[in-house]
C-alpha cells in the first residue's frame, strides 16, 4: 500500500499533538537532552527497536548527552507522512522512560 504525503495543514495540527517535535525543511526533527551519554545511548538503542517495529527508519545522531532524529518517508519521495507521525509519537512516549527533556 502506498503511503500518501500529509499537506501542510495536516503535518501542522499532528505537530501540536508532539511538543518539541518540528518540521525542518521536509522533515520531522527534534533533539533530546539526557543526563548522560549511557542514558542517550541506550536511548538510541530504544528507538532502533522502534524502528525495526514500525520498518521506518529515522536518521538518528548521538551526542555526548544529546539524542536527534530526522525522519521523513522515502517510499513518498521523501515527503512527510502518517508513518513519520506514528515513529515520532512512539519516540515521545518512550523519551520519559529515559529521563530526556
Amino acid at each position: 500500500m502506498a503511503v500518501e504525503p500529509l499537506s501542510q495543514k495536516e503535518i501542522e495540527d499532528r505537530l501540536a499533538e508532539l511538543p518539541g517535535w518540528s518540521l525542518d525543511g521536509d522533515r520531522l526533527a527534534r533533539t533530546y537532552r539526557l543526563s548522560s551519554h549511557f542514558a542517550a545511548t541506550a536511548m538510541v538503542v530504544h528507538i532502533a527497536q522502534v524502528q525495526e517495529e514500525l520498518d521506518h527508519h529515522s536518521d538518528l545522531t548521538l551526542g555526548y548527552n544529546t539524542v536527534s532524529l530526522t525522519v521523513h518517508t522515502h517510499s513518498a519521495g521523501g515527503a512527510v507522512t502518517a508513518k513519520d507521525f506514528e515513529l515520532a509519537r512512539r519516540v515521545q512516549n518512550l523519551a520519559p522512560g529515559h529521563g530526556a527533556e
